[in-house]
């Protein structure tokens, strides 16, 4: 238990790290903005999006979702069975070990499936799991992301700058 407890204080502690901003991450226009408000696709497709959603789902704790779905993205993309697997461990002791300080939430049923495909991993080990909580960050954290101070004062500061173009 102790152990468990250190790794979630330390896990808490890497959430107050800085997201470097990432060079892909034009400066989104305030139609981009707006666009995310109608729908969590066109949020989760912007690369700038991701990063304000990551931002947002920091400060509720919750972090680790994303991260789960943008590796289960970057594994799809990987045709290397030695890095599928690499991978595929890397992911499962990262989001899916109950010892893990960034374990995302899953219901048995999609556990019991993930741990039967771990003997032979595949670049869609995990879809399941990524539909899950693909799912979760849709009905749950995005509702409350666009009522978020976060979204609000990015799509006010969009929208002027706009304006004085």
């Amino acid at each position: 238990n102790e152990d468990r407890e250190r790794a979630w204080r330390a896990s808490r502690e890497t959430k107050l790290e800085p997201i470097p901003n990432c060079e892909a991450c034009a400066r989104p226009t305030a139609e981009e903005v707006r666009g995310w408000a109608q729908s969590f696709e066109k949020l989760m497709k912007s690369p700038a999006g991701r990063n304000v959603f990551r931002e947002f789902l920091r400060t509720e704790y919750s972090e680790e979702n994303l991260l789960f779905w943008l590796a289960c993205e970057e594994l799809k993309g990987e045709c290397n069975k030695h890095s599928i697997d690499e991978k595929a461990r890397t992911i499962y002791e990262d989001y899916i070990s109950i010892l893990s300080p960034k374990e995302v939430s899953l219901d048995s049923r999609v556990r019991e499936v993930i741990n039967r495909k771990m003997q032979e991993p595949s670049s869609h080990t995990f879809d399941d799991a990524q539909l899950q909580i693909y799912t979760l960050m849709h009905r749950d954290s995005y509702p409350r992301f666009l009522n978020s101070a976060i979204y609000k004062a990015l799509l006010q500061g969009a929208s002027r700058s706009s304006s004085e173009s």
